[in-house]
């Protein structure tokens, strides 16, 4: 079970695609046409099927790390069973739920959650009781103690009588699932009244009605959750309507979206309807799902739905490209990021290592209701990701739980399973405004926002200060090293201006800017570009958040590295507007050495400088940058402190202290069309970079840098890349309309026109190459007409349904 800390919490009704479902009612009020029945020895079946997946199985109770953390698990059941007082309003005296003023203000949102910390706690207990190795397995006395604990509670505040105050997550998901979990291990020891009021608590805080339409708070993860809940209490009161309302109502779930909350046929997934989620709700889906296939296989209410068939399609065109080295990237975890050492658990943690984790334990469960080809396939990649975890090796991850290191386990102690290495390939996801970039030795990621994504996401006092996360922010990892740049303490010591890759105002920005839940959004459409599958242009029409500021910022990506290029940078704030290039976390007494043209500049702590005219910069440990067109580049080495409680409210208090090396680009204050122009190589060595530097104008040409264009070219690779703001002409390539465009020739006579409409808005598009072409092999329904010749000319018809994809024309040049 995911800890409390790092569960979502109130999610606003935003009215998000809603679909009719083919039901309303309320628990039980009604039973379903073809409502499947089972008799008693079916559910008991079932319920030991549940067991078994929540509590794992198939691992040494004595061999590491089970017995560590079944002792722990047993420990804690026993301090925690000596620490019951139940009294009314608590059961301990430390997670009080009795709320002297209940509604849905923030003091309530507190006291409910302290009833999903108790039921969950019940349920470790529970867990402690069924798990061999903990001391106290098969002890009838501390089961009838943790029977009594549930009694208190659901007899005390979780009853059908209850009015509901604080967060609806606490009484719709998080608290009855554990309920439900530790029920179901604890079922024999239940009499039937108690089994009685557990269900009828649940069905009047989660009735069908909760599932008869896909809007609101019943959309996505949150629906799969929902789900769960039912049909947990349809095992608990041996229900089967119960579990027909649950097994129909997943299906609105499986079909791809083109606007708010689900998986989209580009392989993007949003939760909350403007934000990328797939590294926190996504894997809470992975994970409802996951179980919920497993559990109802083979039985009355199996799941068929062919649309499902998505969700197994979407491991590797959704997940699976961001995972690196086991880690799961922080730009699509949404206000998860704010969550480090939660304040009920100082050891614990929450970064992308240990998000990436469970992500990958969740891919390996559903693996088990997938095809065998599937299921083999995922599995080689899951030992990919675990064996190249060297930071943070996820078999032994102690915030996971037994079940999920059980599948882990499993996978590294299987001989035949060979891991996967990680692919060379470019994936752009413009419904998401994400892109991932892929080589065998280094990865990256890019966050952007536009009218369709937004800036970021706060809400529940998280995520206070992630308002840059969308502006053009560029994270990366090498295969070996640099695995942890944004893990342990990354989001509470960084500074939240200085971001790597972005381009901010340095105007200063309240806690929560913008409003919560993702309200905010940049009106702006050209958000996107096109990708080959190998190679991408990538542009951001970018605008500040709360600021005038405004920018044309693209990204060409290759092989060696990233080409960088901004311009048309203007604002009147009356501030200063930085472009940060980068800013590596040197950890807690980092000394990386940074050399600028061949010169090493000094290691002290506050040292800063502003660099005239430099051609590349290294850092030690971490990669090269050089700069073809000089300018001023300004370099800080500092060391910072912060606390999880700055950008989390109710977090640790405890202090950290990172040290940052910062090489940023200084627009000055108020600037007006300003630029900026730099080459990102990660991993490059000192002599790699000066060597790249020194011959840049061969290597790579800047074709155009302005607010109208911008582009490159690169003849090692036959490649032109240029994204265009308004119709025009660059590198031999002219437009009739904003677009984006990459045309590589592949080397066997042929080459590749990719072209896109990152705007969505286009209804007509001409794209003319300045190149003899012999004929067209291949192109998409939505070109109307393609001349080949002493030059290309490309006609397209309506892009505005293909939501930015990439429209991929194959021609033959000689």
């Amino acid at each position: 079970m995911p800890n409390s800390w790092s569960r979502r919490g109130f999610v606003k009704a935003t009215g998000g695609a809603a679909a009719a479902f083919g039901f309303v009612g309320t628990a039980s009020a009604t039973v379903l046409a073809g409502t499947a029945q089972a008799a008693p020895a079916e559910f008991e079946q079932l319920r030991a099927t549940w067991r078994g997946l929540i509590l794992g199985s198939g691992f040494s109770p004595t061999a590491e790390p089970f017995a560590s953390k079944l002792a722990v698990l047993g420990t804690n059941a026993a301090a925690w069973r000596t620490g019951m007082r139940p009294v009314p309003g608590s059961l301990w005296p430390e997670m009080v739920w009795l709320d002297p003023e209940p509604d849905t203000d923030t003091a309530s949102y507190t006291y409910s959650a302290q009833i999903q910390l108790t039921l969950q706690r019940l349920r470790s207990m529970a867990e402690a009781y069924a798990q061999p190795g903990t001391g106290l397995t098969g002890d009838t006395a501390f089961a009838q103690d943790v029977v009594s604990g549930i009694r208190h509670v659901v007899t005390d505040v979780y009853h059908a009588g209850q009015a509901r105050y604080g967060n609806w997550y606490n009484w719709q998901i998080g608290g009855p699932q554990a309920l439900l979990d530790a029920a179901v291990i604890l079922h024999d020891h239940l009499d039937a009244e108690l089994t009685a009021t557990i269900t009828a608590a649940v069905g009047a805080f989660v009735p069908d009605s909760a599932v008869a339409s896909y809007t609101g708070t019943s959309t996505g993860a949150n629906r799969v959750d929902l789900c769960r809940t039912i049909a947990l209490s349809g095992l608990v009161g041996e229900d089967a309507h119960r579990l027909t309302v649950a097994a129909e109502a997943l299906s609105p779930v499986f079909p791809y979206v083109t606007s708010g909350d689900g998986l989209y046929r580009d392989g993007s997934f949003v939760q909350h309807t403007w934000v990328p989620y797939a590294g926190s709700y996504g894997a809470d889906l992975f994970t409802g799902l996951s179980l919920l296939f497993a559990l109802l296989a083979g039985s009355p209410w199996e799941i068929t739905d062919p649309a499902r068939e998505n969700y197994f399609d979407a491991v590797e065109r959704a997940w699976a490209p961001f995972l690196f080295n086991g880690l799961c990237m922080d730009a699509v975890s949404g206000r998860a990021i704010s969550r480090g050492l939660p304040p009920d658990d100082p050891s614990g943690a929450n970064d992308d290592h240990l998000r990436g984790h469970s992500v990958i334990a969740s891919i390996l469960a559903l693996g088990l209701a997938a095809s065998s080809e599937q299921n083999a396939r995922w599995r080689a990649l899951a030992k990919g990701w675990i064996r190249r975890d060297r930071f943070s090796p996820p078999h032994t991850d102690p915030m996971l739980g037994v079940y999920k290191l059980a599948q882990l386990q499993n996978v590294v102690d299987d001989s035949t399973v060979k891991p996967l290495p990680e692919p060379v390939e470019h994936r752009l996801f413009p419904s998401q405004d994400r892109a991932v970039h892929r080589r065998r030795d280094w990865a990256a990621c890019l966050s952007m926002a536009s009218d369709r994504i937004a800036h970021y996401e706060w809400g529940n006092g998280e995520n206070l200060r992630g308002y840059h996360t969308g502006a053009g922010w560029l994270s990366w990892w090498g295969d070996d090293y640099a695995n942890e740049q944004y893990s342990e303490t990354f989001w509470a010591t960084v500074d939240p201006n200085r971001l790597p890759g972005i381009t901010a105002s340095r105007k200063r920005l309240a806690d929560g800017e913008g409003g919560q839940w993702g309200a905010e959004r940049p009106a702006v459409k050209w958000v996107g570009g096109t990708t080959d599958g190998t190679y991408a242009a990538i542009g951001q029409h970018l605008k500040g958040l709360s600021s005038t500021l405004e920018a044309r910022k693209s990204w060409f990506f290759l092989d060696e590295g990233v080409v960088c290029l901004g311009a048309g940078i203007t604002a009147a704030d009356g501030e200063p507007v930085d472009t940060v290039v980068d800013n590596r976390r040197l950890g807690a007494a980092g000394t990386h050495a940074l050399t600028v043209d061949g010169r090493r500049k000094p290691g002290a702590l506050g040292w800063t400088e502003t660099l005239t005219d430099p051609g590349w910069a290294h850092i030690a440990g971490h990669g090269g940058y050089v700069f073809p067109e000089g300018g001023r580049v300004t370099a800080l080495r500092e060391e910072r402190t912060g606390r999880w409680s700055d950008i989390r409210t109710g977090s640790s208090t405890r202090s950290f202290s990172d040290r940052y090396l910062t090489l940023y680009v200084e627009h000055g204050t108020d600037p007006v069309e300003d630029g900026y122009a730099y080459v990102l190589l990660p991993g490059a060595g000192v002599a790699r970079t000066a060597a790249r530097a020194a011959s840049a104008r061969g290597l790579l040409r800047t074709l155009v840098n302005s607010s109208q264009a911008q582009g490159v070219k690169v003849p090692s690779l036959g490649l032109t890349a240029v994204n265009f703001w308004a119709a025009g002409t660059a590198g031999g390539i002219t437009v009739s309309a904003p677009c984006s465009v990459l045309i590589r020739h592949v080397g066997d006579g042929s080459a590749v026109v990719c072209v896109s409409d990152p705007t969505r808005t286009l209804t007509g598009l001409t794209v003319t190459w300045e190149h003899r072409v012999s004929a067209v092999t291949a192109r998409p329904g939505t070109v109307e007409e393609a001349a080949p010749g002493r030059n290309l000319k490309l006609t397209f018809g309506d892009l505005t349904a293909e939501a930015g994809a990439t429209q991929k024309v194959t021609v033959r040049t000689a």
